[in-house]
């Protein structure tokens, strides 16, 4: 062993030793300080004795006074509360997936109620019978009248319901930057209402105040339906935005929202029907810059992105047609006018329409009306697309969706 290490062993046994005797100097220290603080005698006034001092009953479980237990009068149990009934007009409901839903009409008068000790024990009495109605908006126990704005943001039958309680009335512009962060979730949109101060469910707006407000993701679209991922991600983002405002949210069941989502979708896709009519050249193709001139004639809008939309007159579409060719071509030899069916009301007969501007096109361009598989379509073949048609209409109207309502427009944008 060498000097070096010698050294530096006697080194660690003397810093050992200094820290052994720190440690004991300073437990003395500490219990000095105890000694001290607990030498003294106090005079303890728990264990006086005298008239004029407070005295413990060991038995009473160390308390002054025992609390009263609520009693209840049984006799006056008899005055019973009316549960409130609804009339709801002839309309099949279906439930979109959160619950029943009905604008209430009237509400019977309630009786009071028993109190005892601030605790309400009324005898209920049963409801009485529900009268199904179209879907409306109603949030927790609320019944006010919707608009039709409101309904067509927020409606049952197509969304999964998200009621919100605020902990205080709250005027629309400062609630409408923290609704604005979750209005999209996957392809479904999410939308609001609120209860105004008038007693109405409205869309949020500025300088009105709410006192309650109901949120709703579309449960389907034409491609798919609301799935548990997009659920999850809606649920984490709507507990959020809710926080951000002061709100309590409802969270629905993920498996019924799930099971009322596949539903809806079947629904969709049974119903997600296009009916195409061909236009074929007799002779030489159409140019594409005549053709433009003879479309535009007939009553064809030609959009931006050179869709040409037959306009329905009151903003919407009946139908639309396509050149089947890129832009840069410069000819086509086939025409095709497609009607997207349930985003068309049966009033304004888009079929109909578009069977007329067809024949009216090949007088103009010189063609023949022919199927998809460029075989020619008679009156017959057509009437009997016509009579099919109105069928499909009679259908989606049955399902409480009719063709070209807010509802099919929604599903099948």
């Amino acid at each position: 062993m060498t000097d070096f290490q010698t050294s530096l062993i006697a080194a660690a046994g003397v810093f050992v030793a200094g820290v052994f005797i720190y440690n004991k100097w300073q437990e003395h220290k500490a219990k000095k300080s105890v000694e001290r603080a607990f030498a003294s005698e106090h005079d303890d006034v728990l264990m006086r004795k005298g008239d004029d001092e407070p005295s413990f009953d060991t038995h009473a479980d160390m308390r002054h006074d025992a609390r009263p237990e609520p009693t209840f009068d049984t006799e006056a149990a008899t005055t019973t509360r009316a549960e409130p009934s609804f009339t709801l007009g002839d309309v099949p409901l279906v439930d979109g997936g959160s619950g029943a839903y009905g604008v209430q009409a009237h509400e019977e008068p309630v009786a009071p109620s028993v109190v005892a000790d601030d605790v309400q024990h009324p005898e209920p009495v049963p409801a009485a019978p529900v009268t199904p109605a179209a879907p409306v908006i109603p949030v927790a126990e609320t019944a006010a009248p919707a608009s039709e704005a409101a309904t067509s943001l927020v409606d049952p039958l197509v969304d999964c319901l998200l009621p919100l309680e605020l902990e205080a009335p709250m005027r629309g512009e400062k609630m409408l930057p923290a609704l604005q962060k979750l209005r999209l979730v996957g392809n479904k949109p999410v939308h609001y209402i609120g209860l105004a101060v008038s007693g109405d469910w409205e869309p949020i707006q500025h300088g009105v105040v709410y006192t309650k407000l109901q949120g709703g993701v579309q449960l389907a679209s034409r491609t798919t339906a609301l799935n548990e991922l997009e659920y999850s991600e809606l649920v984490t983002r709507l507990r959020g935005m809710a926080d951000e405002i002061g709100a309590e949210p409802h969270i629905p069941d993920m498996i019924e929202v799930m099971a009322e989502a596949k539903n809806l979708h079947r629904f969709v896709a049974a119903h997600d029907a296009q009916l195409g009519v061909n236009l074929a050249a007799n002779g030489a193709p159409w140019g594409i810059t005549t053709l433009i001139g003879a479309l535009e004639k007939q009553g064809f809008d030609v959009r931006p992105d050179g869709k040409f939309v037959m306009p329905d007159g009151e903003g919407g579409q009946l139908f639309t047609l396509s050149t089947n060719v890129s832009p840069a071509e410069e000819t086509t030899s086939r025409l095709t006018l497609l009607l997207d069916v349930p985003c068309v009301a049966p009033a304004k007969d888009g079929f109909g329409a578009m069977v007329a501007c067809a024949r009216s096109l090949v007088q103009r361009l010189d063609g023949i009306v022919v199927d998809d598989y460029n075989q020619p379509l008679s009156d017959a073949a057509l009437a009997e697309i016509a009579g099919q048609v109105k069928d499909f209409y009679a259908d989606m109207e049955a399902s409480d969706i009719p063709a070209g309502s807010t509802r099919a427009l929604r599903l099948f944008n």
